[in-house]
Formats: structure tokens, sequence, C-alpha cells
């Protein structure tokens, strides 16, 4: 897809991976229309031209007020980016369950409200791209993170699911699998911290910019699955082949 011209939807677009993504698509000539909690962050995101609408995604009076604004202001949207997501370090076994809700909610049931409300108006245009912002989590289970994966396998599924629902309909739909990505995630977890071997990892993570690039790119291309960096491919590759030696490692790591 064409990105210049077009209007670009982003959620989390206060920082991290959201924020670099309002700057990688206003450099290619997209229109944007930014959503997140951090009014005052997000007014500095995007540039003068873009749309801030700060709000909870959680809230389905908010999904609808920022899908109105930005019909209001623009007359589309050509692509959708859902990048607003939280995480949590507890173990499965005894994370609190508002704590699980609450991350579902967001990772989820937000992102899912949030592309109900946008697709009938990307089919009557028979134009239009979902990008949903997974995980590498999302491909091969991280046990220090087991819920934050499993609403990442979520996103991966609907998103496979609906890229068949929506054939031949003009809308296609993006999974995006970023690895370790230099942002504040870590600060802003629900609870608990990663394990220290997960902590050394950082320096082979990416910076948000680097993620952004990978998804405008993907965008352009019309990919079905944008893994960040590429070398998460062979961490897939091995989960699906030899699941027990992965699992182990995992294991090893999340202590």
């Amino acid at each position: 897809m064409r990105i210049d011209g077009k209007v670009v939807l982003i959620t989390g677009a206060s920082e991290g991976i959201g924020a670099a993504c309002a700057a990688e698509f206003a450099r290619a000539g997209a229109r944007l229309s930014l959503t997140a909690r951090n009014a005052a962050a997000l007014a500095s995101a995007g540039g003068a031209d873009a749309l801030s609408i700060p709000g909870d995604l959680t809230s389905e009076a908010v999904r609808r007020r920022v899908v109105e604004r930005t019909l209001d202001r623009f007359g589309a949207i050509d692509i959708l980016i859902n990048n607003a997501g939280i995480g949590s370090y507890q173990p499965s076994w005894s994370i609190p369950m508002e704590d699980a809700r609450r991350m579902m909610e967001l990772n989820f049931f937000a992102l899912l409200g949030l592309t109900q409300l946008v697709v009938p108006h990307m089919q009557a245009r028979h134009s239009g791209m979902i990008v949903n912002v997974g995980s590498i989590g999302g491909k091969v289970v991280l046990p220090w993170m087991t819920l934050y994966s499993a609403s990442k396998y979520a996103v991966g599924a609907l998103t496979e699911g609906m890229r068949m629902e929506l054939r031949g309909s003009g809308v296609s739909a993006m999974v995006v699998c970023p690895g370790y990505v230099r942002t504040g995630f870590q600060q802003h977890v629900l609870a608990g911290k990663a394990p220290r071997p997960v902590e050394q990892g950082r320096r082979f993570a990416i910076t948000a910019a680097q993620c952004a690039t990978a998804i405008r790119r993907g965008v352009e291309r019309d990919a079905r699955t944008v893994v960040t960096p590429g070398a998460g491919w062979i961490l897939i590759f091995f989960a699906r082949v030899f699941p027990s030696l992965v699992q182990a490692r995992m294991a090893e790591m999340s202590v």
C-alpha cells in the first residue's frame, strides 16, 4: 500500500513503538490521527498537523470518539495501527484476576472493539489495512510473561482469521511480532520485574524507530506477518520443530 496521503490511526502513540510509528509514517507522507492515555506526551507526537485524541481505549465511548473525530477530520481511515498494550511479569498461577482482565481488556478487547468500528468504513471504500502489533511472545510463549503471551497469541489468531474473513473486500490485515524493543515497556508493566537473563538480553534489542520502519515497510508491501528483528524467525522455527528444547531454555531464563 502506498502511504503518502493515507490517513493512519495509531493507538498507544504517546511513546515507544507508537510514537516511533507516528514519526515514521509522517515522514512517509501520511496524515495522522493519534490516541493514547497520556495527553501531554501525545500532544508532542506526530507533528503539528496530527490529530491528537487522548483517552482510555478500554472505554467503548472513547473508541467511538476516536473513530468519529478521525472521520470528521479526514473523511477516512486507511490504516489502523493497533499498538496500545500493557504487560505483566506475574506468574499465571498467581496473577490477580483483576490484573489479568485489565491486560486482556487493553491488549485484546480494546483492539477488537476499535477494529470493529473501523472495518465497516474500510469495506465501504474497498480499501484499508489493519495492523495489529503483537509480539514474538505471540509466536513463542515467554514463561516470564505467560498471560501477556496469551493475549498476543489471541491477537495473532484474530489477525489471521480476519485476513480470511476479509478476503476479496479490499481490506487486509497484518500482524507485527517485535522481539525485544528498547522502550519504556518494562517500566509500565502492571507488576513484577523481568528475570535477570531477560534483562541482559537488552543488548540484542532493536530501537522503537527500527521497529516502526519494519512496520512501515510491511504496510508498503502488504505483508501478512512482520517479525522484527528478522532473526526472530529462527526462534519461531526452532520452537515449532524442537519445542521441548526451546521450552526448557525458556524455563531456565525465567528463573
